[in-house]
């Protein structure tokens, strides 16, 4: 921000020159080029097979931060509300690895693996149980956390419905179907319709998450750069979101693990990685503006994130994998989000021990999928 309060414009010769411009250009380059030579000599260990993982996660993180960049200014300049901005934006951008790993999965089930349909379905239930639990733990171990009872009246109860609708349209047809999927979406929309009525009260809760973490170094950019951004931000999105896609389902076949739990362990952690950023920095500015974004994201994941999915090809869960999403990783996930809740309301805050008890409530399900795959836990 320059002297005076003029907000200093840059242009594509600094865009090309960004830090994190060349970081993600850079993780691009490795990623393609070690994939290309693992591909090319049948390397298919398991090592390799992590450290692209790792690579692509990395990627698809640091490009989505880009392409919210982007669309965030692009919107500002033509002249969109801040606060519309903040609700949806910022908030789909957290979001953005969880929508394109569960439409690439869903897209590619649809023609060569069904199995994926599992991996698409584990990894939303997966990121909101890995945010409501071991993320939100973590970030009340860092800080505890006073809660705003009018906005936990309104998104916190909210989160928990779309999970039950969410799991209730799975129950009821073993899967989604278009029209299902629609619905999820429209409700989703809605919800940012209904946010935008009290435009004060929205200004103060979820408004405050953009302006404290998005602006502490905000500086302004030319719309062409704005744009390119954007392109290049979704391009290397997509593009890192098949490939995890890809090398996630490598690890399942090698080690004989279902895709709902790759899907609800290892791409539910990756993906959640946005929302543990921008709550680690927001925690450190303002009480409980951490919570909101997390709490914003898990009422995206099971409305908009599965709703786009089931739109790009209609999603049914294999028999190998039903019992274990049904009467396993579901009932977890919806049991978190109840303690969570019960803990908010329960004098409006988060003290560092219930943080223990979330990351605790994880790291069980955590035992509890590897005694299912043992054969030590039968469901």
């Amino acid at each position: 921000m320059a002297m005076g309060g003029e907000v200093k414009q840059q242009g594509i010769g600094a865009l090309l020159q960004w830090n994190a411009l060349l970081i993600s250009f850079a993780l691009f380059v490795t990623l393609a080029i070690l994939g290309g030579i693992t591909e090319k000599n049948d390397w298919t260990n398991i090592g390799i097979l992590i450290l692209l993982i790792i690579i692509a996660l990395a990627l698809l993180i640091t490009s989505a931060d880009f392409f919210v960049e982007g669309a965030k200014g692009l919107a500002r300049r033509a002249g969109m509300a801040e606060v519309v901005i903040g609700l949806t934006i910022v908030s789909i951008g957290t979001s953005l690895p969880e929508i394109l790993v569960t439409a690439t999965a869903s897209a590619t089930a649809a023609g060569n693996d069904p199995a994926l349909m599992d991996l698409a379905v584990g990894n939303i239930y997966g990121s909101i149980l890995v945010q409501i639990t071991l993320v939100l733990g973590i970030v009340v171990a860092f800080k505890p956390l006073e809660i705003r009872p009018a906005w936990l009246r309104r998104d916190g109860l909210l989160m928990l419905l779309s999970v039950l609708v969410l799991t209730a349209l799975l129950w009821e047809g073993d899967g989604l179907t278009r029209i299902e999927g629609a619905i999820l979406c429209l409700i989703y929309v809605l919800y940012i319709f209904w946010l935008l009525s009290d435009t004060k009260k929205i200004r103060e809760d979820e408004l405050e998450v953009v302006n404290e973490i998005k602006s502490s170094t905000e500086f302004s950019w030319s719309g062409t750069a704005y744009m390119i951004m954007v392109i290049i931000g979704l391009s290397m999105a997509v593009y890192s979101a098949t490939q995890l896609v890809d090398y996630a389902c490598e690890i399942a076949y090698k080690l004989n693990v279902p895709h709902a739990i790759v899907g609800s362990t290892m791409s539910g952690l990756g993906t959640s990685l946005p929302e543990l950023t921008v709550a680690m920095v927001a925690v450190r500015k303002s009480q409980g503006v951490a919570i909101g974004t997390l709490i914003g994201s898990n009422i995206t994941d099971p409305l908009l994130s599965i709703g786009i999915a089931a739109l790009v090809a209609p999603i049914t869960l294999t028999e190998a994998s039903y019992d274990l999403t049904m009467y396993l990783i579901i009932p977890a996930t919806i049991a978190g989000v109840a303690l969570c809740l019960v803990m908010m309301w329960t004098g409006f805050k988060f003290s560092r021990l219930e943080g223990g008890i979330l990351i605790s409530f994880y790291l069980l399900f955590l035992v509890l999928i590897e005694l299912q795959r043992q054969g030590y836990l039968s469901i």
